[in-house]
């Protein structure tokens, strides 16, 4: 069977599920674009199914709108987009539906690092290339997969454990400089860390959680008291901070490993009737740099966030069209991204889109 009779059998039974019993819920996880009849198919659109892993964030909505608004028509591509809701099973599914509507491209943002080897092998022995987003997949075979795209997540987390250095330098220059002029070295007291990681296995929660720990190494005074999931959103970041402060009374830094779980954080921290950020109780380093966390830095809540890019889609989309040109592409393609701190932030705001 053909490609072009493949996705009609495919759009077909679609409406028959819908036309069928009022039980059965609707199919609300694959959305198709552009293929609304079969001129679409016959062009020399290329096709490409991307995966993505949910919707649990607002840089998760500015990283899918990025890939939804450059692999559009005008650019050469159709595009079919499946949530998969923050849960694996989902994606494989997603992903040998893709197999099945024999698409030319399959992108995938993979919700945790393991155990993609099988359904990526099915894609590879369907002679179709993978285009990894966003995170990284653990795999000894790197030819299940032709490019990645994404940020680095390790020296996001080695950028917050370099500001953090710089700013307890800068408290230190500003309330212990030696009263007698003699120099007499400071002895840095001990900075209690919290951490809220984010989805565990994931490869943000895996870089940014060793990077922030190949700096902390370096400090002695530097106490991690205590690290747990918040799983990216603003409940459950929440939920663990609200924790952590039943259970320390002497909290001096907050590492968010995003900015949803920075701002339940923020909430629970509120709550509890402390503060946080400039002249708070509490330091608070978060990463993602949302508008809303730039507003937040505005107000002095947060102190500083480490940008994590998701404006990927143009890159993407490059690499997809060497690839189908047989140009060799890089492996691995990070985007740039940045340290935004609380003084300069409604200065760093001006032209950003997300």
């Amino acid at each position: 069977m053909n490609k072009k009779n493949k996705i009609l059998l495919l759009l077909l039974f679609v409406g028959l599920i819908a036309l069928s019993s009022c039980s059965l819920k609707p199919l609300k996880n694959i959305q198709y674009k552009e293929f609304e009849n079969m001129e679409d198919i016959d062009s020399d659109l290329i096709i490409v199914g991307f995966s993505q892993l949910g919707s649990e964030s607002d840089w998760r909505t500015a990283n899918t709108k990025s890939i939804q608004n450059a692999l559009i028509s005008e650019n050469g591509f159709s595009l079919i987009f499946a949530n998969g809701r923050q849960k694996q099973e989902n994606q494989i599914k997603d992903v040998r539906s893709f197999i099945f509507q024999e698409v030319d491209y399959i992108v995938i943002a993979p919700v945790t690092e393991t155990g993609w080897d099988t359904v990526l092998t099915e894609a590879r022995d369907a002679g179709i290339p993978v285009v990894i987003v966003d995170r990284m997949i653990d795999t000894e075979d790197e030819s299940l997969y032709a490019a990645v795209v994404g940020t680095d997540k390790h020296a996001e987390g080695m950028k917050a454990g370099i500001w953090l250095e710089k700013h307890l330098e800068k408290v230190k220059q500003a309330s212990d400089a030696s009263p007698d002029g003699s120099g007499t070295e400071y002895v840095e007291e001990d900075v209690n860390i919290v951490i809220l990681e984010g989805t565990i296995n994931s490869t943000a929660q895996i870089g940014r959680s060793q990077g922030f720990d190949d700096i902390a190494k370096n400090h002695e005074n530097w106490n991690i008291i205590a690290r747990e999931s918040g799983d990216f959103t603003k409940a459950k970041g929440k939920e663990v901070m609200a924790k952590y402060l039943r259970e320390f009374d002497d909290i001096d830094v907050l590492v968010s490993q995003n900015d949803d779980m920075t701002f339940g954080a923020i909430e629970a921290i509120q709550e509890a009737g402390l503060t946080c950020g400039v002249n708070g109780d509490i330091t608070i380093i978060s990463f993602d740099a949302v508008s809303r966390a730039f507003d937040m830095m505005e107000e002095g809540l947060i102190n500083v966030v480490i940008e994590c890019n998701p404006l990927q889609g143009d890159l993407i989309s490059e690499i997809i069209e060497r690839l189908e040109n047989g140009e060799e592409v890089p492996k691995i393609s990070y985007v740039d991204g940045k340290v935004f701190e609380a003084e300069n932030a409604s200065i760093d705001r001006i032209g950003r889109s997300y």
